[in-house]
Protein backbone atom coordinates (compact mmCIF):
# COMPACT_ATOMS: atom_id res chain seq x y z
CA UNK A 1 0.00 0.00 0.00
CA UNK A 2 2.77 2.43 0.86
CA UNK A 3 4.44 1.68 -2.41
CA UNK A 4 1.21 2.59 -4.26
CA UNK A 5 0.65 5.76 -2.25
CA UNK A 6 4.12 7.15 -2.81
CA UNK A 7 3.69 7.88 -6.56
CA UNK A 8 0.22 9.32 -5.97
CA UNK A 9 1.46 11.53 -3.15
CA UNK A 10 4.29 12.75 -5.30
CA UNK A 11 1.93 13.61 -8.12
CA UNK A 12 -0.25 15.60 -5.71
CA UNK A 13 2.75 17.47 -4.36
CA UNK A 14 3.98 18.16 -7.86
CA UNK A 15 0.55 19.41 -8.86
CA UNK A 16 0.42 21.66 -5.80
CA UNK A 17 3.84 23.09 -6.59
CA UNK A 18 2.77 23.81 -10.14
CA UNK A 19 -0.35 25.62 -8.96
CA UNK A 20 1.68 27.69 -6.52
CA UNK A 21 4.18 28.57 -9.23
CA UNK A 22 1.36 29.46 -11.62
CA UNK A 23 -0.26 31.66 -9.02
CA UNK A 24 3.07 33.32 -8.29
CA UNK A 25 3.63 33.86 -11.99
CA UNK A 26 0.17 35.38 -12.40
CA UNK A 27 0.74 37.62 -9.38
CA UNK A 28 4.12 38.67 -10.75
CA UNK A 29 2.60 39.49 -14.14
CA UNK A 30 -0.20 41.45 -12.52
CA UNK A 31 2.30 43.36 -10.36
CA UNK A 32 4.45 44.07 -13.42
CA UNK A 33 1.46 45.36 -15.37
CA UNK A 34 0.36 47.52 -12.45
CA UNK A 35 3.90 48.88 -11.97
CA UNK A 36 4.38 49.71 -15.65
CA UNK A 37 0.93 51.32 -15.84
CA UNK A 38 1.67 53.38 -12.73
CA UNK A 39 4.99 54.51 -14.16
CA UNK A 40 3.38 55.50 -17.48
CA UNK A 41 0.69 57.47 -15.71
CA UNK A 42 3.26 59.14 -13.46
CA UNK A 43 5.48 59.97 -16.45
CA UNK A 44 2.56 61.52 -18.35
CA UNK A 45 1.60 63.50 -15.28
CA UNK A 46 5.19 64.69 -14.84
CA UNK A 47 5.40 65.68 -18.50
CA UNK A 48 2.21 67.67 -18.18
CA UNK A 49 3.45 69.44 -15.05
CA UNK A 50 6.82 70.12 -16.68
CA UNK A 51 5.11 71.71 -19.68
CA UNK A 52 2.96 73.78 -17.36
CA UNK A 53 6.02 74.87 -15.37
CA UNK A 54 7.85 75.86 -18.58
CA UNK A 55 5.04 78.21 -19.63
CA UNK A 56 6.04 81.82 -18.88
CA UNK A 57 3.76 83.84 -16.67
CA UNK A 58 3.70 87.51 -17.63
CA UNK A 59 2.09 90.72 -16.46
CA UNK A 60 0.69 93.16 -18.98
CA UNK A 61 -0.09 96.86 -19.01
CA UNK A 62 -1.94 99.15 -21.40
CA UNK A 63 -0.19 102.05 -23.18
CA UNK A 64 -1.16 105.44 -21.81
CA UNK A 65 -1.90 108.61 -23.77
CA UNK A 66 0.20 111.70 -23.19
CA UNK A 67 -1.42 114.72 -21.59
CA UNK A 68 -3.57 117.03 -23.69
CA UNK A 69 -0.88 119.73 -23.86
CA UNK A 70 2.48 118.05 -23.49
CA UNK A 71 5.93 119.58 -23.70
CA UNK A 72 8.44 118.78 -26.41
CA UNK A 73 11.87 119.45 -24.91
CA UNK A 74 14.78 119.81 -27.34
CA UNK A 75 18.29 121.28 -27.20
CA UNK A 76 18.88 124.57 -28.95
CA UNK A 77 21.89 126.16 -30.62
CA UNK A 78 22.20 129.82 -29.57
CA UNK A 79 23.94 132.22 -31.98
CA UNK A 80 24.15 135.97 -32.32
CA UNK A 81 21.69 137.82 -34.53
CA UNK A 82 24.65 138.86 -36.72
CA UNK A 83 28.25 137.73 -36.40
CA UNK A 84 31.11 138.47 -38.76
CA UNK A 85 34.89 138.05 -38.77
CA UNK A 86 36.62 141.30 -39.76
CA UNK A 87 39.39 140.84 -42.37
CA UNK A 88 41.85 143.33 -43.83
CA UNK A 89 41.29 144.55 -47.41
CA UNK A 90 44.75 146.03 -47.74
CA UNK A 91 48.25 144.83 -46.86
CA UNK A 92 50.72 146.39 -44.46
CA UNK A 93 51.51 146.41 -40.74
CA UNK A 94 49.10 147.04 -37.90
CA UNK A 95 49.77 150.55 -36.69
CA UNK A 96 47.26 150.58 -33.78
CA UNK A 97 44.10 148.88 -32.50
CA UNK A 98 41.41 150.73 -30.56
CA UNK A 99 38.96 148.08 -29.35
CA UNK A 100 39.42 144.84 -27.42
CA UNK A 101 37.13 141.92 -26.56
CA UNK A 102 33.94 142.93 -24.82
CA UNK A 103 33.94 146.44 -26.27
CA UNK A 104 30.57 147.66 -27.56
CA UNK A 105 30.95 149.52 -30.82
CA UNK A 106 28.66 151.27 -33.29
CA UNK A 107 28.61 151.06 -37.05
CA UNK A 108 31.56 153.01 -38.49
CA UNK A 109 33.63 153.06 -35.27
CA UNK A 110 37.38 152.69 -35.85
CA UNK A 111 38.65 149.28 -34.74
CA UNK A 112 42.25 149.41 -36.00
CA UNK A 113 44.61 151.33 -38.27
CA UNK A 114 46.97 149.70 -40.79
CA UNK A 115 50.20 151.29 -42.00
CA UNK A 116 50.32 150.83 -45.83
CA UNK A 117 53.53 152.37 -47.27
CA UNK A 118 53.43 150.29 -50.46
CA UNK A 119 49.88 151.28 -51.25
CA UNK A 120 50.82 154.94 -50.58
CA UNK A 121 53.60 154.75 -53.17
CA UNK A 122 51.39 152.96 -55.67
CA UNK A 123 48.76 155.66 -55.24
CA UNK A 124 51.34 158.39 -55.88
CA UNK A 125 52.52 156.58 -59.00
CA UNK A 126 48.95 156.13 -60.23
CA UNK A 127 48.25 159.84 -59.79
CA UNK A 128 51.36 160.68 -61.86
CA UNK A 129 50.24 158.23 -64.55
CA UNK A 130 46.84 159.91 -64.52
CA UNK A 131 48.43 163.31 -65.14
CA UNK A 132 50.41 161.86 -68.05
CA UNK A 133 47.26 160.31 -69.51
CA UNK A 134 45.39 163.59 -69.14
CA UNK A 135 48.15 165.48 -70.98
CA UNK A 136 48.27 162.91 -73.79
CA UNK A 137 44.51 162.93 -74.08
CA UNK A 138 44.40 166.75 -74.29
CA UNK A 139 47.08 166.81 -76.99
CA UNK A 140 45.38 164.05 -78.99
CA UNK A 141 42.02 165.84 -78.89
CA UNK A 142 43.59 169.13 -80.00
CA UNK A 143 45.39 167.38 -82.85
CA UNK A 144 42.17 165.66 -83.90
CA UNK A 145 40.33 169.00 -84.06
CA UNK A 146 43.07 170.48 -86.27
CA UNK A 147 43.14 167.52 -88.64
CA UNK A 148 39.40 167.61 -89.00
CA UNK A 149 39.70 171.23 -90.11
CA UNK A 150 42.40 170.34 -92.65
CA UNK A 151 40.24 167.50 -93.90
CA UNK A 152 37.38 169.94 -94.52
CA UNK A 153 39.69 171.96 -96.81
CA UNK A 154 40.92 168.73 -98.36
CA UNK A 155 44.47 169.52 -97.21
CA UNK A 156 45.02 166.03 -95.77
CA UNK A 157 43.75 162.60 -96.65
CA UNK A 158 40.76 161.11 -94.91
CA UNK A 159 42.90 158.17 -93.72
CA UNK A 160 45.26 160.44 -91.82
CA UNK A 161 42.36 162.36 -90.28
CA UNK A 162 40.71 159.08 -89.14
CA UNK A 163 43.98 157.94 -87.54
CA UNK A 164 44.19 161.16 -85.53
CA UNK A 165 40.54 160.77 -84.43
CA UNK A 166 41.16 157.17 -83.33
CA UNK A 167 44.30 158.18 -81.44
CA UNK A 168 42.31 160.86 -79.60
CA UNK A 169 39.67 158.31 -78.54
CA UNK A 170 42.38 155.90 -77.36
CA UNK A 171 44.03 158.60 -75.28
CA UNK A 172 40.66 159.46 -73.70
CA UNK A 173 40.18 155.78 -72.77
CA UNK A 174 43.71 155.63 -71.33
CA UNK A 175 42.93 158.68 -69.24
CA UNK A 176 39.76 157.01 -67.91
CA UNK A 177 41.70 153.83 -67.10
CA UNK A 178 44.32 155.78 -65.19
CA UNK A 179 41.58 157.54 -63.30
CA UNK A 180 39.99 154.24 -62.29
CA UNK A 181 43.36 152.94 -61.11
CA UNK A 182 43.74 155.99 -58.91
CA UNK A 183 40.26 155.41 -57.51
CA UNK A 184 41.09 151.74 -56.78
CA UNK A 185 44.21 152.64 -54.89
CA UNK A 186 42.36 155.37 -53.00
CA UNK A 187 39.84 152.73 -51.92
CA UNK A 188 42.69 150.49 -50.76
CA UNK A 189 44.11 153.47 -48.94
CA UNK A 190 40.75 153.90 -47.24
CA UNK A 191 40.77 150.27 -46.13
CA UNK A 192 43.71 151.05 -43.88
CA UNK A 193 41.00 152.13 -41.48
CA UNK A 194 39.28 148.99 -40.14
CA UNK A 195 35.77 150.00 -39.05
CA UNK A 196 32.77 148.17 -37.55
CA UNK A 197 30.19 147.11 -40.18
CA UNK A 198 27.31 147.13 -37.66
CA UNK A 199 26.52 147.76 -34.01
CA UNK A 200 27.73 144.96 -31.78
CA UNK A 201 30.26 143.57 -29.35
CA UNK A 202 33.86 142.66 -30.16
CA UNK A 203 34.11 138.97 -29.25
CA UNK A 204 37.66 138.31 -30.53
CA UNK A 205 40.87 140.23 -31.31
CA UNK A 206 43.41 138.19 -33.25
CA UNK A 207 46.10 140.77 -33.98
CA UNK A 208 48.44 143.22 -32.29
CA UNK A 209 50.58 146.26 -33.09
CA UNK A 210 53.32 145.49 -35.61
CA UNK A 211 51.68 142.36 -36.96
CA UNK A 212 51.98 141.74 -40.69
CA UNK A 213 48.60 142.19 -42.36
CA UNK A 214 47.80 140.40 -45.61
CA UNK A 215 44.73 141.41 -47.56
CA UNK A 216 42.08 138.79 -48.13
CA UNK A 217 40.31 135.99 -46.29
CA UNK A 218 42.29 133.01 -45.11
CA UNK A 219 42.26 130.65 -42.15
CA UNK A 220 43.10 132.47 -38.93
CA UNK A 221 43.63 135.81 -40.72
CA UNK A 222 40.67 137.71 -39.26
CA UNK A 223 41.60 140.77 -37.20
CA UNK A 224 38.44 140.92 -35.07
CA UNK A 225 35.13 139.12 -34.64
CA UNK A 226 32.07 141.28 -34.17
CA UNK A 227 28.67 140.02 -32.94
CA UNK A 228 25.31 141.73 -32.68
CA UNK A 229 23.68 140.17 -29.59
CA UNK A 230 20.72 142.49 -29.02
CA UNK A 231 18.66 139.62 -30.45
CA UNK A 232 19.67 135.96 -30.22
CA UNK A 233 18.84 133.36 -32.82
CA UNK A 234 18.09 129.87 -31.46
CA UNK A 235 18.05 126.92 -33.83
CA UNK A 236 16.41 123.57 -33.02
CA UNK A 237 15.92 120.32 -34.92
CA UNK A 238 12.31 119.10 -34.69
CA UNK A 239 11.64 115.36 -35.20
CA UNK A 240 9.40 114.55 -38.14
CA UNK A 241 6.30 113.50 -36.11
CA UNK A 242 6.12 116.98 -34.52
CA UNK A 243 7.16 119.04 -37.55
CA UNK A 244 3.61 119.82 -38.68
CA UNK A 245 2.65 121.12 -35.21
CA UNK A 246 5.29 123.88 -35.13
CA UNK A 247 4.95 127.02 -37.24
CA UNK A 248 6.04 130.65 -37.32
CA UNK A 249 4.54 132.71 -34.51
CA UNK A 250 4.48 129.88 -31.96
CA UNK A 251 6.07 130.76 -28.61
CA UNK A 252 8.37 128.52 -26.55
CA UNK A 253 10.05 128.65 -23.15
CA UNK A 254 13.85 128.63 -23.23
CA UNK A 255 15.89 127.55 -20.20
CA UNK A 256 19.58 128.33 -19.70
CA UNK A 257 21.96 126.64 -17.28
CA UNK A 258 23.19 129.99 -15.94
CA UNK A 259 19.60 131.01 -15.15
CA UNK A 260 18.00 127.79 -13.81
CA UNK A 261 15.01 129.52 -12.19
CA UNK A 262 14.29 132.04 -14.94
CA UNK A 263 12.70 130.86 -18.21
CA UNK A 264 12.84 133.13 -21.25
CA UNK A 265 10.18 133.44 -23.93
CA UNK A 266 11.24 133.04 -27.55
CA UNK A 267 9.18 132.96 -30.73
CA UNK A 268 9.50 130.88 -33.87
CA UNK A 269 10.17 133.28 -36.76
CA UNK A 270 10.72 130.79 -39.58
CA UNK A 271 11.11 127.12 -40.41
CA UNK A 272 13.06 125.37 -43.15
CA UNK A 273 9.80 123.96 -44.62
CA UNK A 274 11.78 120.84 -45.54
CA UNK A 275 13.06 117.85 -43.62
CA UNK A 276 16.72 116.96 -43.49
CA UNK A 277 16.88 113.63 -45.39
CA UNK A 278 19.69 112.38 -43.14
CA UNK A 279 18.12 113.04 -39.73
CA UNK A 280 14.43 113.44 -40.74
CA UNK A 281 14.21 116.65 -38.72
CA UNK A 282 12.88 120.13 -39.42
CA UNK A 283 15.11 123.09 -38.59
CA UNK A 284 13.31 126.00 -36.92
CA UNK A 285 14.64 129.40 -35.93
CA UNK A 286 13.51 131.21 -32.80
CA UNK A 287 14.44 134.73 -31.79
CA UNK A 288 14.90 135.95 -28.24
CA UNK A 289 15.14 139.59 -27.14
CA UNK A 290 18.50 140.20 -25.45
CA UNK A 291 18.65 143.98 -25.37
CA UNK A 292 20.16 143.97 -21.88
CA UNK A 293 22.94 141.55 -22.92
CA UNK A 294 22.07 139.12 -20.15
CA UNK A 295 22.44 136.05 -22.36
CA UNK A 296 25.41 134.97 -24.46
CA UNK A 297 25.63 133.36 -27.90
CA UNK A 298 27.07 129.87 -27.87
CA UNK A 299 25.23 128.97 -24.63
CA UNK A 300 23.38 125.66 -24.19
CA UNK A 301 19.63 126.13 -24.28
CA UNK A 302 16.76 123.79 -23.50
CA UNK A 303 13.64 124.65 -25.48
CA UNK A 304 10.17 123.66 -24.22
CA UNK A 305 7.60 123.60 -27.01
CA UNK A 306 3.95 123.32 -25.96
CA UNK A 307 2.30 120.84 -28.30
CA UNK A 308 -1.43 121.11 -29.07
CA UNK A 309 -3.83 118.40 -27.89
CA UNK A 310 -4.16 116.96 -31.40
CA UNK A 311 -0.65 115.57 -31.13
CA UNK A 312 -1.14 113.15 -28.25
CA UNK A 313 1.15 110.12 -28.30
CA UNK A 314 1.37 106.74 -26.57
CA UNK A 315 3.68 106.06 -23.65
CA UNK A 316 4.82 102.73 -22.23
CA UNK A 317 7.02 101.80 -19.24
CA UNK A 318 10.69 101.75 -20.15
CA UNK A 319 11.01 98.12 -19.00
CA UNK A 320 8.76 96.91 -21.82
CA UNK A 321 11.30 97.60 -24.58
CA UNK A 322 13.23 94.83 -26.32
CA UNK A 323 16.47 95.78 -28.05
CA UNK A 324 16.80 93.58 -31.14
CA UNK A 325 18.87 93.66 -34.32
CA UNK A 326 15.76 94.69 -36.23
CA UNK A 327 15.24 97.70 -33.94
CA UNK A 328 13.17 98.44 -30.87
CA UNK A 329 10.38 95.94 -30.28
CA UNK A 330 7.55 95.50 -27.79
CA UNK A 331 6.06 92.12 -26.86
CA UNK A 332 2.25 92.12 -26.79
CA UNK A 333 -0.30 89.44 -26.00
CA UNK A 334 -2.69 88.61 -28.83
CA UNK A 335 -5.81 86.61 -28.03
CA UNK A 336 -5.59 84.73 -24.75
CA UNK A 337 -1.99 83.56 -24.58
CA UNK A 338 -0.06 84.21 -27.80
CA UNK A 339 2.95 86.52 -28.08
CA UNK A 340 3.09 89.10 -30.89
CA UNK A 341 6.28 91.17 -31.32
CA UNK A 342 5.81 94.69 -32.69
CA UNK A 343 8.56 96.95 -34.04
CA UNK A 344 7.99 100.49 -32.77
CA UNK A 345 9.31 103.99 -33.43
CA UNK A 346 10.76 105.63 -30.33
CA UNK A 347 10.03 109.22 -29.40
CA UNK A 348 11.12 111.02 -26.26
CA UNK A 349 12.68 109.21 -23.32
CA UNK A 350 11.18 110.31 -20.00
CA UNK A 351 13.20 107.92 -17.87
CA UNK A 352 10.50 105.69 -16.37
CA UNK A 353 8.35 105.91 -19.50
CA UNK A 354 9.09 106.01 -23.21
CA UNK A 355 7.14 107.74 -25.95
CA UNK A 356 6.03 105.56 -28.87
CA UNK A 357 5.42 107.34 -32.17
CA UNK A 358 4.30 104.38 -34.25
CA UNK A 359 3.86 100.62 -34.40
CA UNK A 360 1.68 100.26 -31.28
CA UNK A 361 -2.06 100.59 -30.64
CA UNK A 362 -3.71 102.06 -27.57
CA UNK A 363 -5.60 98.81 -26.86
CA UNK A 364 -2.55 96.52 -27.04
CA UNK A 365 -1.62 94.49 -23.97
CA UNK A 366 2.10 95.16 -23.45
CA UNK A 367 4.25 92.67 -21.53
CA UNK A 368 6.31 94.17 -18.71
CA UNK A 369 9.90 92.88 -18.37
CA UNK A 370 9.65 90.40 -21.27
CA UNK A 371 12.28 87.62 -21.22
CA UNK A 372 15.03 87.79 -23.84
CA UNK A 373 13.90 84.45 -25.28
CA UNK A 374 10.42 85.71 -26.17
CA UNK A 375 9.41 85.01 -29.77
CA UNK A 376 6.43 85.43 -32.06
CA UNK A 377 3.76 82.79 -31.47
CA UNK A 378 5.12 81.79 -28.06
CA UNK A 379 2.46 80.68 -25.55
CA UNK A 380 2.40 82.41 -22.16
CA UNK A 381 0.24 82.56 -19.10
CA UNK A 382 -1.12 86.05 -18.43
CA UNK A 383 -1.28 86.89 -14.73
CA UNK A 384 -4.24 88.72 -13.30
CA UNK A 385 -3.87 92.51 -13.68
CA UNK A 386 -2.60 94.29 -10.62
CA UNK A 387 -4.62 96.92 -8.81
CA UNK A 388 -3.51 100.52 -8.61
CA UNK A 389 -2.46 99.91 -4.99
CA UNK A 390 -0.28 96.96 -5.99
CA UNK A 391 1.29 98.92 -8.81
CA UNK A 392 2.04 101.81 -6.49
CA UNK A 393 3.63 99.56 -3.92
CA UNK A 394 5.60 97.76 -6.61
CA UNK A 395 7.24 100.93 -7.88
CA UNK A 396 6.78 104.67 -8.17
CA UNK A 397 6.08 104.40 -11.89
CA UNK A 398 3.24 101.90 -11.53
CA UNK A 399 5.23 99.31 -13.47
CA UNK A 400 5.10 95.64 -12.63
CA UNK A 401 7.66 92.92 -13.13
CA UNK A 402 7.38 89.54 -14.78
CA UNK A 403 6.71 86.87 -12.18
CA UNK A 404 8.98 83.84 -12.31
CA UNK A 405 6.72 81.02 -13.43
CA UNK A 406 8.89 78.38 -11.84
CA UNK A 407 8.83 79.85 -8.35
CA UNK A 408 5.11 79.34 -7.80
CA UNK A 409 5.10 75.88 -9.30
CA UNK A 410 8.20 74.86 -7.40
CA UNK A 411 6.77 76.09 -4.11
CA UNK A 412 3.57 74.14 -4.71
CA UNK A 413 5.56 71.06 -5.55
CA UNK A 414 7.66 71.47 -2.41
CA UNK A 415 4.52 71.10 -0.32
CA UNK A 416 3.47 67.83 -1.94
CA UNK A 417 5.50 64.59 -2.15
CA UNK A 418 7.01 63.78 -5.49
CA UNK A 419 5.30 61.16 -7.52
CA UNK A 420 7.26 57.92 -7.63
CA UNK A 421 8.51 56.75 -10.94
Amino acid sequence: MRAEEDPRSRQQQLHTVRRVLLILLIVAIVLAIVGVTYRLVARAHLKKRTAADAEVTVTTVRPTLSQADSDLVLPGNVVAYMEAPIYARTSGYLQAWYTDIGARVHKGDLLALIDTPEVDRQLAQARADLQTAEANSHLAQTTNVRWQGLLARQAVSKQDADEKAGDAQAKVAAEASAGQNVQRLQDLEGFRRVVAPFDGVVTARNTDVGALINAGQSSGASLFTLADIHILRIYAQIPEPYAAALHAGLSAQVHFAEHPEQPFTAQIVRTANALDPASRTLEVELQLNNSDGELFPGAYAEIHFRLPSSHRTLRVPSNTILFRDTGLQIATVQGADTIKLKTVDQGRDFGQTLEILGGLNADDRVIVNPPDSVEDGMKVHVAAPQTAKDQKSGGGSGQTSVSNPNNASRSSKAQSPESPL
